[in-house]
């Protein structure tokens, strides 16, 4: 992407005039101009440079009374569905901007690139070509809070070519595998570092990190090279408020300490005496291995940094608030260390779990994670998405299927496919069955119009969901039947929590939470009891789900005998996974064994 096309270019224009551009803004370049009627091109040596040519010159200086235009260089069989948008508002919410691109179509990734301008540069993929061209057509030029968006083409090496030929045209090569050198490490809400950091600070200091005209927080993101998002808007009325900061582990470290030397001295300028600590949000998933074995790492970062650390009790968290946040109390140097060390531990379980989630690619085979939303964005309040189905790679993914306003599980799920069912010989998962329990009321939401929405999530989920009919005139409560794998139960339950939410089945500050039945083999059931029930007490520690085995049930005509479980979506969920767990366990040890001492046959010599 370092090859750049200059437009709106004068008939008088010659390569000295370029040079002496060039030369006059520093800006490098690797080859010759090659300068055609009312446009040239120039080879750059790298993106950097490339991305400061763009900056600097498009649109801002003149040639013979002509304004340069400056973008990459993409050959036709390239312009496919990825678009450069640069002049992006500095303080645009991720959200706002998501918004914006969805109106197109599906965005499959949108990642922010590096650049030394205080406006922001993102690189977007639109699942489609129609859609990318839309896109460009409608943005290119818009109004953005009094910036104009400049929209362009950038190579998609992945775009296949449209003529027979593989080559593309004669003299036109294409141009080699995409460079892993990219500025836009991943897909976007994630800025080089897969986890944000994410503070809470106290709403009365939230101006002073803004500053007059957001001229502090252009600073500390300038100064950084961070995207920090402060969500001003959540919880109206919050003596706190969250902060999301994008960049590298060791710029949103310095980014994090900016902040508190900012809340520092506005404490002093205000007469504020209490004590300000460091707040870090993190997934409740990563926080166990956090604390470690008996409070270990813990207390050696506590030793190390010479802070005080405590952890937010689990009974805080919810469907839709699986963080619980970390106070460092100590100096603001000690708080730092302290940032960097929790943090380290948290990219490292995350890491540990994306391993984990590549080592069982087989045990939900073809899951995609973006397209579930799976994976931490930091970026919280993400409303329903008008799609039906989330595009792969989408940032809402789950959210805009109800799951979760925080956007991201990838963790949770990780330790849900550890639990779950074992894979067949052939290597795909076995089908399983759930009975699911909605408000009577709300079946015409689950079915739609003419039957729309159920059809459309048993295509997205993979799953056989069909509802029961009443048991009764008077019946509360409707049974949906899904059948389907782990992956596809946990997609069609995810939705149908999600739309119960959405269609204001429960209060606005009340959690989702639902029965559902699953069947085990009668010889099973005392497995999952366990001695004197201590295995379903363990079980409902861990998943703060209700698990019910009744007693004195009658197994039916295939021997089996119901589980209840009841709680909010993840809590379901886990509880499901770790039942399974326990059943595949059963099914394994009643697999014949080899006789003790027995040899296995030779194979016979030919």
């Amino acid at each position: 992407m370092n090859k750049l096309y200059i437009g709106n270019v004068s008939a008088e224009a010659s390569e000295e005039d370029f040079e002496t551009i060039f030369e006059q803004w520093k800006i490098p370049h690797s080859g010759p101009f090659l300068v055609k009627t009312g446009y040239a091109f120039v080879d750059c040596p790298d993106e950097k440079a490339a991305m400061k040519a763009i900056d600097v010159l498009s649109g801002k200086v003149e040639l013979h009374g002509k304004v340069l235009e400056v973008e990459h260089s993409v050959p036709k069989r390239q312009r496919s569905c990825k678009l450069q948008i640069r002049n992006i508002p500095p303080h645009m919410q991720w959200e706002v901007l998501d918004s914006m691109l969805a109106q197109y179509g599906a965005v499959e990734s949108c990642e922010q690139v590096n650049t030394d301008t205080e406006t922001a540069v993102v690189n977007v993929r639109y699942a489609a070509k129609d859609q990318a061209r839309l896109a460009m057509e409608k943005l290119n030029g818009s109004m953005m809070e009094n910036y104009a968006l400049k929209v362009s083409y950038i190579p998609d090496e992945t775009a296949a070519p449209e003529g027979p030929s593989a080559g593309g045209r004669r003299g036109f090569n294409a141009r080699g595998p995409p460079r892993s050198g990219s500025p836009g490490l991943g897909a976007r809400p994630k800025v080089q570092s897969d986890i944000p950091l994410r503070v809470l600070v106290p709403t009365q200091f939230v101006g002073a990190i803004i500053g007059k005209e957001g001229a502090t927080i252009r600073n500390i993101t300038k100064q950084t090279h961070s995207k920090i998002d402060i969500h001003r808007k959540e919880n109206a009325g919050a003596a706190e408020k969250p902060i999301t900061i994008h960049s590298t582990p060791e710029g949103c470290s310095n980014a994090c300490r900016t902040i508190m030397e900012i809340m520092q001295k506005e404490a002093l300028d205000t007469k504020f005496t209490e004590e300000i600590p460091l707040k870090i949000l993190a997934h409740n998933n990563f926080v166990g291995r956090l604390i470690g074995k008996e409070g270990r790492n813990l207390k050696k970062i506590e030793q190390d940094t010479g802070t005080k650390i405590t952890i937010s009790p689990l009974q805080d968290l919810t469907l839709y608030n699986p963080e619980r946040t970390i106070t460092v109390k100590g100096a603001i140097e000690a708080c730092a260390r302290a940032e960097e060390e929790v943090m380290k531990k948290i990219r490292e379980s995350y890491e540990s779990d994306m391993a984990a989630m590549n080592l069982q690619s087989n045990l939900i085979p073809g899951l995609n994670l973006n397209a579930l939303g799976l994976f931490p964005s930091g970026t919280p309040g993400m409303g329903p998405s008008m799609s039906s189905v989330p595009p792969p790679g989408a940032h809402a993914g789950c959210s805009s299927f109800g799951c979760s306003p925080y956007g991201g599980e990838g963790p949770f799920w990780a330790s849900v496919l550890s639990a779950s069912s074992q894979p067949l010989a052939q290597g795909h998962p076995e089908s399983e069955t759930v009975h699911l329990f909605i408000p009577a009321l709300a079946v015409g939401a689950i079915i739609g119009k003419q039957g729309q929405h159920i059809k459309q999530l048993s295509h997205f989920a993979g799953a056989s969901i069909k509802i029961a009919p009443a048991e009764g005139m008077d019946a509360k409560q409707r049974m949906v039947i899904i059948v389907g794998p782990p992956e596809a139960q946990f997609k069609a339950q995810c939705r149908i929590f999600g739309k119960l939410k959405e269609e204001n089945f429960f209060g606005p500050k009340e959690e989702v939470k639902l029965e559902a039945h699953i069947k085990v083999p009668s010889f099973a059931a005392g497995r999952v009891i366990g001695k004197g029930g201590k295995t379903v007490n363990e079980l409902q520690n861990l998943t703060c789900a209700e698990v019910v085995v009744p007693r004195d049930q009658t197994p039916d005509e295939n021997d089996q005998v119901i589980v209840k479980i009841s709680g909010h979506f993840f809590a379901c969920q886990l509880a499901q996974r770790k039942i399974q767990e326990i059943l595949a366990q059963v099914r394994r040890q009643q697999q014949p064994k080899p006789t003790s001492g027995a040899q296995p046959p030779l194979p016979r010599r030919k």
